[in-house]
């Protein structure tokens, strides 16, 4: 297995060796320009892990009053009143565009202050630089434009999805008009090239997700998953895939291909005629109407029965192809043996961190993806990914389902960490290794999260994030068996935040088994995750049955992503996003404790028999009595004029476990992009590049898949549970009517209404959640504005930066830009009922 890096030192390490050993190497026969020179300010941006995102390059651009840089001229002025200068660069002998004299403003001030990780203000920032690059083109053509290190890049202003983490795979469709194009690149330092395509569609295979055969197995009718790409100005319908090994062949049609774009597209392949171990080529043909347009093959590993091997399936958050990896028992008698979910740490794929484990004769190790290497920090769409993964383990191999267990190390460690304090009632024990607690406090290449603020507006926005607060949730490790393992030299992820955690639980906790390996560093060999006396810790453990849990004390911030511990559920909450917390004994006849922020509790009372008499006391109120009806009866109470009452189950049209908000909550259930077309010209344009925008970053970011669809083509019955992520406004998208017709918030052109407040202009912009009629699932996130400026200033946050907080709903200018959080109109969240109340709402004046 590769060494596991954390995230904080692969923003060296990828920058210093990746990019020095990896060039772009462009498809045979295809002409390729590469930069060489450019110009380079450090501009000031803000982006992380928070709903207030600041570029005043961006601002610029949106506003139309950005002059063309050359050497030497003035892009700004910072908060002392230097001047920020643009300042010429040349490749190095790696093609690597940066400064080598370090940056600096005007005349050799310094870089100015950073961002904190206490606060959501900050200046100028030494990451938040842009380099300027042109291409004379001798005429109007399209390119694949090709840079690493970069988070972003806008061309001739259309804003294209960057890679951060220099993986080399994301080649992007761009249209190039005659004449002068401009590149503006967020990154310090990049190498960037355009290849000039020779056919207007194309495989690209650098970046599949592939099964792996297993010799002697069931291979016929396996799945992988390769991108096309799509050069031309119209989206390519009824293309098809033939896969061909070992004589064997199959054809799978692929769905639409947008025009300017690219696709991950799952195909199938038989593998059945496989019967030796090694390396096996698959070659892939795409056709369209029964024409061989392009072939390219792909390389597939056959593996011998129980060695560890990769197996694909198709992943409900978007109907893309995922991948996780096994590592088989050993033992043959596999009849109430252990499951045991491995998280890997950044920049490790899940078939290495299966390897670095020998095989158990007591149980099936699994390992999932957090949907890319790096992905998600084991949160939001990480998290979703590592849930499913377990499922499928369960279903699959049929474990004891009192020995389950959670490992993982590095990013993995912090998966470990928050997972475990997410779902308590899933694990037997849990076993971070080399990991830190809380991204709140340790840094990473997205960004740090504030801890806390002044501010009311930003209070309310880092509210939406507190469910990543493993720190505030700790108490929910009481019932869990916890082994630490750090190494005590550890310099990537610090033997501190072993230490801390150690402290914090050694206050209560009485299952804590910790150690700290001598001289160890963040990786010290496959021993750092395949260790002896913790695979015995995990042995010596078992999660209870349901039915001898008599004691609860749980803890969520958000129903929706966490809700029950065995018999009870917070079903709805009195302040959303805020904490809350059961603590729960049952006896005999009788259900007793106390609760904190709780509107509406669910108990399980499976374990009582029916007609049976039961009491219950809460936060010391007089007993309400409830006489069971079965062996599946469950009670729903309800807080109201601070009494607790019996109520009845509500219907899916409220907030639940099953549909919480906030506004990220609609990129889930085969989420589909749908883009405007009634508006004019210009709007359309936005929204359709804005709707690609997402997925270039959903690809990237999430190895996903999504439909981008226009809004006449859309129908809840064609896409009926489907989450929706609408482009534009009532004004433009012709589904606005059919999903948000009684939406309290409406944005149309020049003007949003959020209740009974009114705002008037063209750069206004809103994100904002909303149930879909109907569904009892699926919600619909907008993305839009009144004008060009407002939907501009939409375009660019990092809603898909794992443990990032967005809140219901938020209003805000094009002025947040440049003035952060002064720039936010209204911001907060919806009551239980989907209605938009003042008590959970802040607005600026």
């Amino acid at each position: 297995m590769h060494r596991t890096l954390s995230l904080l030192s692969l923003v060296i390490s990828t920058f210093f060796s990746a990019q020095a050993q990896v060039k772009p190497t462009p498809p045979a026969g295809q002409n390729v320009y590469q930069f060489t020179k450019g110009l380079m300010a450090v501009t000031g941006s803000r982006y992380g892990r928070e709903a207030i995102y600041m570029d005043p390059l961006a601002y610029q651009l949106y506003t139309n009053t950005i002059k063309q840089p050359t050497e030497g001229s003035v892009f700004s002025k910072t908060e002392q009143g230097q001047e920020i200068k643009w300042q010429s660069i040349a490749a190095d002998s790696l093609n690597r565009l940066r400064s080598r004299n370090g940056f600096r403003f005007g005349s050799g001030g310094p870089a100015g202050p950073g961002i904190t990780p206490g606060s959501m203000r900050g200046g100028i920032g030494t990451g938040g630089g842009y380099i300027y690059l042109t291409y004379s083109s001798p005429n109007e053509q399209t390119a694949l434009l090709n840079i690493k290190g970069n988070s972003n890049v806008y061309v001739n202003g259309e804003l294209h999805m960057g890679d951060a983490y220099s993986m080399g795979y994301l080649s992007l469709p761009v249209k190039l008009k005659k004449g002068l194009n401009e590149f503006y690149v967020r990154g310090m330092m990049i190498i960037a090239n355009l290849t000039f395509p020779e056919k207007p569609v194309s495989l690209l295979t650098d970046d599949p997700t592939l099964p792996s055969l297993v010799v002697s197995g069931q291979n016929a009718g396996l799945q992988g998953a390769v991108v096309v790409v799509n050069t031309s100005n119209q989206a390519l319908t009824g293309l098809q895939l033939r896969s061909k090994l070992a004589g064997k062949e199959v054809l799978t049609t692929l769905p639409t291909i947008p025009a300017l774009s690219t696709r991950k597209v799952p195909f199938t392949f038989d593998g059945s005629a496989v019967s030796k171990k090694g390396k096996h080529d698959c070659t892939l043909t795409l056709v369209n109407k029964g024409k061989a347009i392009d072939e390219s093959k792909v390389t597939l590993d056959a593996v011998a029965p129980g060695e560890s091997y990769s197996s694909t399936f198709i992943s409900n958050i978007d109907g893309s192809l995922q991948y996780y990896a096994v590592t088989p028992q050993s033992a043959t008698n596999t009849a109430n043996s252990a499951l045991f979910l491995s998280v890997h740490g950044a920049g490790v794929e899940a078939i290495g961190q299966a390897k670095a484990y020998k095989p158990k004769d007591w149980g099936t190790l699994v390992a999932a993806t957090n949907r890319r290497p790096r992905g998600f920090n084991w949160e939001d769409w990480g998290r979703l990914d590592a849930l499913e993964v377990l499922n499928i383990g369960k279903n699959r191999f049929k474990p004891d389902p009192q020995h389950v267990y959670l490992t993982g190390h590095s990013m993995g460690g912090h998966g470990t960490w928050f997972l475990g304090v997410t779902y308590p009632d899933k694990w037997a024990a849990i076993a971070p290794c080399a990991g830190y607690p809380t991204l709140k406090e340790y840094g990473s290449a997205d960004g740090v999260i504030p801890d806390s603020s002044n501010n009311p507006m930003e209070r309310v926005l880092l509210r939406s994030g507190n469910q990543s607060d493993v720190l505030k949730l700790v108490s929910n490790y009481k019932p869990l068996g916890v082994y630490v393992l750090h190494g005590d030299a550890d310099r990537t992820v610090p033997v501190t935040y072993a230490r801390q955690m150690r402290k914090l639980l050694g206050t209560f906790h009485s299952d804590l088994s910790y150690y700290e390996y001598p001289n160890g560093e963040h990786w010290f060999g496959d021993q750092s995750v395949d260790w002896k006396p913790l695979f015995d810790f995990f042995k010596w453990h078992q999660r209870p049955a349901d039915s001898t849990v008599n004691a609860i004390d749980f803890m969520t911030s958000n129903p929706g992503i966490s809700s029950s511990y065995y018999w009870a559920s917070i079903e709805q909450q009195i302040q959303p996003l805020q904490y809350s917390r059961i603590k729960l004994n049952r006896a005999k006849q009788a259900i007793t404790g106390t609760t904190e922020n709780v509107q509406l509790l669910k108990l399980k009372l499976t374990d009582f028999n029916a007609n049976t008499n039961v009491a219950i006391t809460l936060d010391g109120q007089s007993p309400v009595a409830y006489t069971t009806k079965g062996t599946s009866d469950s009670l729903f109470l309800r807080r109201e004029n601070d009494k607790w009452i019996v109520a009845t189950e509500p219907d899916k049209t409220q907030k639940g476990p099953h549909r919480y908000g906030t506004f990220k909550d609609a990129f889930r259930n085969r989420m589909v992009f749908v883009y405007s077309t009634i508006g004019t010209k210009e709007e359309n344009e936005w929204s359709l590049q804005k709707a690609r925008y997402d997925a270039e970053t959903w690809y990237y970011r999430g190895n996903g898949a999504v439909d981008v669809i226009a809004d006449k083509e859309f129908s809840l019955q064609k896409y009926a549970d489907r989450g929706v992520v609408l482009f534009g406004n009532a004004t433009t998208n012709a589904a606005w009517k059919v999903l948000l017709s009684d939406c309290p918030v409406q944005v149309e052109r020049n003007a949003i209404r959020a209740g009974s407040q009114n705002w008037k202009g063209d750069d206004l912009a809103g994100y904002f959640v909303w149930p879909i009629k109907g569904s009892p699932v699926a919600s619909v996130a907008v993305i839009g504005g009144t004008g060009l400026k407002g939907m501009k200033a939409a375009s660019a946050n990092q809603y898909f930066a794992g443990a990032s907080g967005f809140p219901d709903f938020m209003i805000f200018s094009l002025d947040m830009l440049r003035e952060g959080s002064k720039g936010v109109k209204l911001a907060g969240f919806f009551d239980n009922t989907w209605k938009l109340v003042g008590n959970d709402t802040v607005a600026n004046e």
